[in-house]
């Protein structure tokens, strides 16, 4: 039950945020992304605008072929559907936005298109559009609808439906991956790209929700453990730079403190001076030790998403930060 729990909590906006980034990755300096775009001064949102710098220039990939200059997109988890009020309500967002500016008719309304996003066929909506609206609805490619008939050209993307070859990211964008050669796929295309904030951001819900697929390829989540290594690497430098630096500041400012206290008994310069000193050595320790709990949590947390044991969270944590069992165990009861 935690486990399901666990599963409908997962943030799957941001990963598609920045899957569709990467789908439109060889077009990227020709468009802006904006995510989570508010509508006037009220918490109304779209869950992506894209924007095309020029116009005119058309968009060769197949999720962007029907992108004007500005383009509304509305995405829905695995789990979630499209109802006929999201539509509308998607619809109202287009005018508002088309509305909301600072002169008349600067977005011009044959500038907008909309994007619905979800996983699964919404028949029910798409019968009402049919027989209540008289739309056509027709697939373009696979995963790919256009809807003709509203007052902005529409389109239905489908995720399960989409070419892997072509949209290989928002394709495996979901929560029951099937294949063990997805799996196998899947860490290959993102060893290529493991250092990019938007892949990291794709694979780690990909794996969080599919803990038990990944966990079931024993070779798999090694093959991820490994990726991870260089990660806890980089993260512990950063933390003790990190804690140095955090630690000359308290270590000033508590040795100059301190310094004052002493140089009434000692002689004001040379109690500052002593003061200062000891206070930076203490802080560049403490800042150091806090630099390295954040990361010992960061690591748990990771490995544990990545489908690792309890026993194999342990070992790496003993082979890389150098302590001792007692000090583990303490760091798993916080942080598992």
């Amino acid at each position: 039950m935690e486990g399901v729990k666990a599963k409908q909590m997962l943030q799957w906006h941001p990963a598609f945020y920045a899957g569709i980034q990467i789908e439109f990755a060889e077009e990227a300096d020709d468009l802006i992304f904006e995510n989570e775009h508010q509508l006037g001064t009220k918490p109304k949102e779209i869950d992506v605008l894209i924007i095309k710098k020029n116009k005119d220039k058309r968009i060769r990939k197949n999720i962007g072929r029907i992108f004007r200059k500005y383009n509304i997109v509305e995405y829905k988890s695995p789990n979630d559907y499209l109802s006929i009020d999201d539509y509308y309500k998607v619809c109202g967002y287009a005018c508002f936005y088309k509305s909301d500016v600072s002169r008349v008719n600067v977005i011009k309304f044959d500038e907008i298109t909309i994007t619905f996003v979800c996983k699964s066929y919404p028949y029910k909506l798409m019968e009402k559009l049919q027989k209540e609206r008289f739309f056509n609805v027709y697939k373009q490619e696979n995963g790919i609808y256009y809807i003709v008939g509203e007052m902005f050209p529409v389109q239905l993307i489908l995720t399960s439906e989409l070419s892997e070859a072509d949209n290989f990211w928002l394709h495996n964008l979901t929560n029951d991956l099937k294949e063990k050669s997805t799996v196998d796929d899947l860490v290959e295309e993102y060893q290529k790209h493991r250092n990019d904030r938007l892949y990291q951001a794709v694979m780690n819900i990909i794996v969080r929700a599919n803990e038990e697929r990944f966990e079931e390829e024993k070779n798999m989540c090694e093959a991820l453990r490994e990726l991870f290594k260089d990660e806890l690497e980089a993260g512990m430098k950063i933390a003790r730079e990190e804690g140095l630096r955090q630690g000359r500041e308290a270590g000033m400012a508590e040795g100059f403190q301190e310094g004052r206290q002493r140089g009434m008994e000692q002689g004001i310069e040379q109690g500052i001076e002593q003061g200062i000193e000891q206070g930076i050595e203490q802080g560049i320790e403490q800042g150091i030790q806090q630099g390295i709990r954040q990361v010992i949590q960061g690591a748990i947390e990771a490995c544990k998403s990545l489908g690792a044991t309890k026993e194999d969270i342990k070992n790496l944590l003993l082979e890389r930060f150098s302590i001792n069992e007692q000090e583990t165990a303490k760091y798993m009861e916080l942080y598992w």
